[in-house]
């Protein structure tokens, strides 16, 4: 019966072991400390570019990894000795502190160790009473036995008080002595070491002779215990205690505040950015902005991009603006979405080469254009009848690349423009139409400086992979500013293409890097640099944006200047304010070198010297260029045609009126009608087309006519005169012979001539009408329209 009490009471000793086991290990949170944190910015070498104060009020940084030797032995020293020996409380403390205690009649010392401060600081508004103070000890020991010392020193320095609202060291360390942990004196961190024993009594502002007595009892005994020599010990002591505390670096501000809405909140942030170079690039954009903000411009941004890694080396969302207001520099331009102006037209130009549509010198039509209702504009109103793809990118032509742009056809560019990453196409093709290469859409500045990024990282590893698959498809990939956090595979997966080729872009960066660059907007400019550098301009209708993006085989550049609410100023253009601060930024770049051109997929193509398109057999001189392989399906010269003049070579004849032994057969530039009107002023060597002699018949196909405005099956408006009477409209003709008379009839009726200025002002009702025009020579033009007024 006694071994059956026994037992029994054993079992009962046994089940309470284990449930008081069981709740000393849970007594002890998972997660001793729920604070808010700040968010900290470092750059790529851990240097502090900015961080934001934590939504409780407090500079409190993230627990760091380690504390510096300097402090923990200072901290040690002055808080508790013993702390790598004892298992979370220490017995000789507590028996001085109440020793202590009961020769004051008070609470003078509590007898706690760092482990214990630990606690009751986790344990934030608990009572300081024997019970707390017991529970203190329990809840140590069980620290004790989760974290090592060391992490239980982290935890002390990442939350302890040191006075205001400064909380943990490596704020502290900021706000007192602007700089990081690792770099504190021996005086600076005996400071901080005694500063969080009463930091309400004893602070910079408050008692600051006490302050100093106490570092500097704590820098003798370190001195004492033979820490540090007593010249060190002389040296610390000399050092005065900080005044007021100093304000936190503010660089990449912007890029702080996008942490917190990328996922990155009350964390630190170790970015891929420089410390240097962005600081040096921010205070090129306030010069900038001195300059600018005379003409009521407010707002710019600039992005440097790393092209080998997508790395973002600096980052300026926006400018600084005194009293902010509407003009606001809050607004993070680097992913706000903006008219792309002109940005996207090295895209289309690259991808045009790639499919073989056209070579670098094909000649497109820059004259009056009307698609469906949409009339695209040079910047200047201009135009030039024909000018070559290279010079139409460079001079960033619109009617140009409009009709390249109906060529490849919209919904193919809107595709290949979403799988190079630009991620602001929220819409459907047909929303954007044609108006998509004119700044139709809009973009962010991160997602195309990415993609300039793209092509040049395209072009570069072009050369890194021989054999057949050269592509890793992962080079398009976007931009990244967190460090080691990269977005693609580093064993490339290698293709045989790629969204662009690297002939394309080659020959894209080859024709951008024209030093000699006709503004779009004001007229040429020239920008001494001493490298090559293939850049691009935009501006966006109403003067609303300014770009400018340059690349090189190591960086890529974009800038955006303008006003954050979309206020347009006379002279806002990418030529004038953006361009001049992207080649601020490009020297203090290091590198000199250029692409290698990929010529193992490139061909040498002969083409027509006049027109850059294949020689065909009519064309009198030629020339040899480099082209992409699918540039050898392009279409032959069809510019050049064979005619037949008389033997003195005045008039165009047919076997119909001269013997075929007496004709002479030339080859002849001939431009349609109305690009000739606008190309001939501009080109005073080209020659029209010689007459038909008059006792010949015309049986050519090549037209000598065609009518500027309206196009065929346009809808004309004719507006109202303010007597209330019905106005006019100047139709316009362009005729190969400008001295031929024109005959003109509308609906059947004749209803006058013109000469030399093929002009004729209209008022037709409203309705379907035709109007047919005849020349001197009897070729017959004949074109209907709509007038839609009343």
């Amino acid at each position: 019966m006694l071994g059956g009490r026994l037992q029994k009471k054993w079992k009962y000793t046994a089940g309470l072991l284990l449930a008081l086991s069981i709740v000393y290990y849970f007594s002890l949170p998972k997660n001793l400390f729920h604070d808010p944190y700040s968010t900290v910015l470092e750059d790529h070498e851990g240097e502090l570019l900015s961080a934001s104060i934590a939504e409780d009020g407090q500079w409190r940084f993230p627990k760091a990894d380690s504390i510096p030797n300097k402090f923990a032995e200072a901290l040690i020293t002055f808080e508790d000795k013993r702390f790598r020996s004892h298992p979370g409380f220490d017995v000789h403390s507590m028996g001085r502190a109440i020793r202590q205690n009961f020769q004051s009649g008070k609470i003078v010392s509590g007898g706690s160790t760092l482990t214990m401060q630990v606690v009751r600081l986790s344990r934030k508004g608990k009572s300081r009473t024997f019970i707390e103070k017991f529970i203190e000890i329990i809840l140590a020991t069980r620290l004790e036995l989760r974290y090592s010392k060391n992490e239980i020193l982290n935890l002390y320095a990442s939350h302890a008080p040191f006075g205001g609202n400064v909380v943990g060291l490596e704020a502290a360390c900021w706000r007192y002595f602007g700089r990081a942990p690792d770099e504190l004196s021996w005086g600076e961190a005996a400071m901080l070491a005694v500063l969080p024993n009463s930091p309400s009594l004893i602070h910079l502002s408050k008692n600051r002779n006490q302050l100093k007595q106490k570092r500097d009892r704590l820098l003798d005994k370190l001195q004492q215990q033979g820490k540090l020599d007593a010249f060190t010990c002389s040296l610390a002591k000399e050092e005065p205690i900080p005044g007021a505390p100093q304000p936190l670096p503010r660089h990449a501000r912007h890029l702080l505040t996008r942490l917190a809405k990328d996922g990155y909140r009350q964390r630190k942030i170790i970015s891929t950015l420089q410390y240097a170079l962005q600081v040096r690039v921010e205070e090129i954009i306030k010069d900038h902005h001195e300059r600018l903000k005379g003409n009521q411009i407010f707002n710019g941004a600039a992005l440097v991009l790393d092209v080998k890694t997508g790395s973002a080396l600096a980052y300026v969302g926006n400018t600084t603006v005194e009293g902010g207001g509407h003009f606001s520099d809050d607004v993070d331009v680097i992913t706000a979405a903006r008219s792309t102006g002109s940005i996207l037209k090295p895209f289309l130009y690259a991808t045009m080469l790639d499919d073989g549509k056209i070579l670098a010198k094909t000649l497109l039509p820059d004259v009056p254009t009307l698609i469906n209702g949409f009339a695209p504009k040079n910047f200047t109103h201009e135009y030039d009848g024909v000018v070559a793809a290279d010079k139409a990118l460079i001079r960033s032509l619109n009617v140009p690349a409009v009709h390249l742009l109906r060529q490849y056809r919209y919904e193919k560019f809107h595709s290949l423009l979403t799988d190079m990453g630009m991620c602001t196409l929220n819409k459907p093709p047909d929303h954007y139409g044609l108006s998509l290469i004119l700044g139709g859409a809009e973009g962010s500045l991160w997602d195309i400086a990415g993609m300039y990024a793209s092509m040049a990282r395209t072009l570069n590893h072009f050369h890194e992979h021989p054999g057949k698959n050269r592509y890793d498809r992962n080079d398009f990939r976007p931009a990244t500013y967190v460090l080691n956090e990269r977005k693609h595979s580093e064993s490339p997966s290698l293709e045989a293409t790629s969204f662009l080729s690297a002939s394309a872009i080659y020959q894209t960066f080859d024709a951008l890097k024209e030093v000699y660059r006709p503004g779009e907007e004001t007229g040429w400019r020239y920008f001494n640099s001493a490298r090559r550098i293939a850049w691009k301009t935009g501006t966006s209708f109403g003067f609303r944006d300014g770009w400018a993006i340059g690349v090189t085989p190591d960086y890529v550049v974009g800038v955006w200047v303008g006003n954050a609410d979309g206020e347009g100023r006379p002279g806002l253009t990418g030529t004038e304010t953006a361009a001049p601060i992207m080649f601020d930024i490009f020297s203090l770049l290091p590198g000199q070198g250029w692409f290698q051109p990929p010529v193992q997929e490139m061909v040498e193509v002969v083409v027509c010297t006049r027109s850059g398109q294949r020689i065909s057999d009519y064309c009198e001189q030629s020339d040899t260029v480099w082209a992409t392989k699918a540039g050898l399906q392009s279409a032959p010269c069809s510019y050049h045609k064979r005619i037949h003049l008389s033997p003195d070579q005045r008039y165009r004849v047919t076997s119909e009126c001269e013997p075929i032994d007496r004709m002479v057969a030339v080859n002849w530039f001939v431009l349609p009608p109305v690009q000739e009107f606008y190309f001939r002023p501009k080109n005073v060597s080209y020659k029209t087309l010689p007459p038909f002699r008059s006792d010949c018949q015309s049986l050519s196909a090549i037209a000598t006519m065609d009518l500027i405005y309206p196009k065929s099956g346009s809808r004309v408006f004719v507006p109202r005169e303010l007597s209330g009477s019905m106005g006019s409209v100047v139709f316009q003709l362009a005729h190969s012979r400008p001295a031929t008379i024109v005959y003109w009839h509308l609906d059947g009726n004749y209803i006058g001539y013109t000469q030399k200025s093929h002009h004729l002002a209209l008022n037709p009702a409203k309705g379907n009408h035709i109007l047919t025009l005849v020349d001197a020579s009897g070729e017959t033009l004949e074109r209907t329209f709509e007038v839609i007024s009343e």
